[in-house]
């Protein structure tokens, strides 16, 4: 049995193997990288709901009920499921909400990775809580796999990474998607103007003079290629157009995020 110590959440909250409480977990996840991640633990037949949002696998998560969105959740429906497990995330779910759930649900659990290898940790708090630590571990050795064959030789850029418009909005240089990107050596650039992780910003001079390469995201705004060339024109910079969910998912998507980052480093 894994040490409590990997039974440990982003709160610091320490959580029981579901052996030893007895009986099968009923679990509703309301973050969709990790929906992902505990079908590929094996887990999804203990799956009683999830988001709108989670859509991968989609073959599996389709039977799923759905229980609303990431941030307007439908309580009532989530406690006619009666799950023994909530898997949360902390820059996801909306803190009131979250409590009021922890009301109904035996076990809460706080996810929150801000860096590539914080996916090592959280597959093991899954894997240990729902006694698949072979599976997190297959995960784990597939990670280092393809975390070992990111390029040794990186060329610095600054990068500007959008995830919105109207208001445009990018991240904060603390955030798992600028923690990815820096793994290629692209240096989110800082909106010093804002505390936020998720900040708006307007474009200017100032801005345009820090950065090499502007990156549109494919969510949660579907920027397409229409935007990067009517942006192109506008700022005169390079813009490219980037897979939001390789670079933003955490859980097993980050296997195939730090083989999609090798392919970035190349452009």
């Amino acid at each position: 049995m894994p040490s409590s110590s990997l039974l440990t959440d982003a709160l610091g909250q320490t959580h029981i193997a579901c052996q030893q409480t007895g009986g099968a977990p009923r679990i509703v996840s309301l973050v969709p990288s990790i929906t992902e991640l505990v079908c590929d633990l094996g887990l999804a037949s203990y799956l009683v709901g999830r988001t709108g949002f989670c859509i991968h696998p989609a073959t599996t998560v389709k039977d799923i009920p759905k229980i609303g969105g990431t941030k307007d959740v439908n309580i009532e429906k989530i406690r006619r499921l009666a799950p023994t497990h909530l898997i949360v995330n902390i820059d996801e779910n909306e803190k009131p909400t979250v409590d009021r759930l922890a009301g109904l649900i035996p076990h809460v659990i706080v996810t929150h990775p801000t860096a590539a290898r914080d996916n090592l940790s959280l597959y093991r708090l899954l894997g240990g809580i729902f006694g698949v630590t072979s599976a997190a571990e297959k995960l784990c050795a597939e990670f280092e796999h393809a975390y070992r064959e990111l390029p040794a030789q990186i060329k610095p850029e600054r990068v500007l990474y959008c995830i919105w418009q109207d208001p445009w909005m990018t991240v904060a240089q603390d955030t798992y998607i600028a923690n990815m990107l820096s793994l290629i050596g692209w240096q989110q650039t800082a909106i010093t103007t804002s505390q936020q992780r998720y900040p708006s910003f307007n474009w200017n001079e100032e801005l345009l003079y820090g950065i090499d390469r502007v990156l549109l995201s494919s969510e949660p705004y579907r920027f397409t290629e229409t935007h990067v060339d009517a942006l192109e024109k506008q700022l005169g910079k390079p813009v490219q157009l980037v897979d939001g969910e390789m670079l933003s998912w955490y859980g097993s998507r980050a296997i195939q995020g730090l083989r999609y980052l090798a392919t970035l480093s190349q452009t």
